[in-house]
């Protein structure tokens, strides 16, 4: 197996692809899937894509990218965490070197927000990078944090 097979096999886990193909109403827009913890979605970049994920209590949500086959780091990622409702948002933004770097120091590139409500929130990105992806989400509850 080679080194790249491994690093996506470590990544992806036990998790399944989600072909995000569905219309789920979040946020006044329509979602193509809901992930959680046993489920990823594919794309390739330039270009932009969401998700919605369901919390159940406040929670710190991650969201990491797997990055293949890169052609350009671009000028620019973000990745915009809603609120449920879309009462309000954060945004990360990611330089396009800082991108491409940290997906291949680390495997991937993840970046979190502490959202409070509860239910549905909207995730949304976009990237001018060249390259395959993976996207997965990973969600802990803020009780369950340990904090120094």
């Amino acid at each position: 197996m080679s080194g790249c097979g491994s690093r996506r096999s470590d990544f992806v886990q036990a998790r399944v692809e989600d072909t995000c193909d569905e219309s789920w109403p979040v946020c006044d827009t329509i979602s193509g899937c809901i992930l959680g913890a046993e489920t990823y979605r594919s794309g390739r970049f330039p270009g932009e894509g969401r998700f919605a994920v369901r919390l159940a209590e406040p929670s710190e949500v991650t969201v990491s990218f797997f990055l293949e086959d890169v052609v350009s780091s671009g000028e620019q990622t973000s990745i915009t965490f809603y609120e449920d409702g879309c009462r309000g948002r954060v945004r990360e933004e990611i330089q396009g070197r800082t991108f491409v770097g940290e997906a291949e120091r680390f495997t991937a590139v993840s970046r979190s927000a502490r959202l409070t409500g509860v239910g549905d929130h909207l995730i949304e990105y976009a990237s001018d990078a060249q390259a395959d992806y993976l996207v997965k989400v990973d969600v802990v509850p803020v009780r369950t944090l340990h904090e120094d």
